[in-house]
């Protein structure tokens, strides 16, 4: 991740916008130009943070895969200057609309980068995005008149559900003044959904666990993400749905206590999905464990694994892989 620089080597651009928006307590934009748009103004209160919106945001940065294909399944691609951070290639059907967005950097902006684009607007998928050590805070974009939103799954009022999904979409199209392109969206998803309830009608749940990373301890799905969810959603029962947080690290000996039946793998970064299953399959402590004797293992992409539009797909494809007679 990048740091920030001090404000002197700021560029004339940024250094004009944050000086413009450091005498407003709350980034609602009421110094812009014209009436309020029909709607507006709207105040929304997300993870701690209250922002008010006096028209739609036109000079958004998406941050995190899945924050950038919310908005570009909403068709908000005109209303960006900027994006960052892909762990995958984008959805082909939004390949097109992205390719139209200024790719800010390969990972996280430095703050000063994303001043220099001028955004009304920055939407991240990770509280990573906003890391108050890389000068990236909330407060700080607030300070400099810039709304912010963070992905819901960061923190849930309450079970992460497609429920989540459905108020995260609706709430981003709601900033942008769009709520029919939110029904759209959630009935196309839904409808995926509906065909795998369908399939999976009276199926008896595998027992999975996820494989992450890790090779001291295993990082894996806990319960308070959408991945226990999706795991739910596609035929399964996530062991570790007890680890009270979307993510965490539990023993190799844990997982074999609990004796998956199928080991989920989560694809990204340098490390090849052969690679973890060769970790996995050579681990004294996992040797007993059913899924490893048999070789039972299902793959995810990460991107698919977060809140955003790729879950019902990902429901789908892992129904498919821990059930495939259901899908003959």
């Amino acid at each position: 991740m990048r740091g920030t620089r001090p404000l002197s080597s700021l560029s004339a651009v940024a250094v004009a916008l944050l000086v413009a928006g450091c005498g407003g307590q709350a980034a609602d934009h009421t110094a812009a130009s014209g009436p309020a748009a029909q709607g507006f103004p709207v105040t929304l209160s997300n993870c701690g943070v209250q922002s008010t919106y006096q028209r739609p945001p036109q000079r958004a940065v998406s941050l995190n895969q899945h924050a950038t294909e919310v908005m570009l399944s909403l068709g908000l691609e005109r209303s960006m200057v900027g994006t960052g951070y892909l762990d995958d290639k984008i959805l082909p059907e939004y390949q097109a609309a992205f390719d139209s967005v200024k790719v800010l950097s390969k990972e996280y902006p430095s703050f000063e980068t994303l001043l220099a684009a001028e955004p009304d607007f920055v939407y991240g998928g990770f509280t990573s995005t906003f890391a108050e050590k890389e000068g990236r805070g909330r407060p700080a974009f607030t300070k400099a008149g810039i709304n912010t939103h963070l992905n819901i799954e960061a923190c849930p009022g309450g079970p992460v559900t497609m429920a989540t999904i459905d108020e995260e979409i609706r709430t981003v199209a709601k900033i942008f003044g769009v709520p029919e392109r939110a029904e759209q969206q959630v009935d196309k998803l839904h409808g995926t959904l509906d065909q795998v309830d369908g399939k999976l009608a009276g199926v008896a749940p595998v027992k999975v666990f996820v494989y992450d990373s890790g090779d001291k301890t295993a990082f894996t799905a806990g319960g308070k993400g959408i991945g226990n969810e999706l795991i739910r959603r596609a035929g399964g029962v996530n062991l570790f749905a007890d680890v009270d947080k979307p993510f965490g690290d539990v023993s190799f000996e844990q997982v074999a206590e609990r004796a998956p039946e199928v080991v989920v793998i989560y694809d990204y970064g340098d490390q090849p999905v052969e690679d973890k299953k060769k970790f996995l399959l050579a681990h004294p402590a996992l040797k007993d464990v059913p899924a490893i004797k048999n070789q039972r293992f299902a793959v995810l992409p990460l991107s698919s694994t977060v809140l955003g539009v790729r879950v019902p797909a990902a429901v789908e494809s892992l129904a498919r892989q821990i059930h495939p007679d259901r899908f003959r």
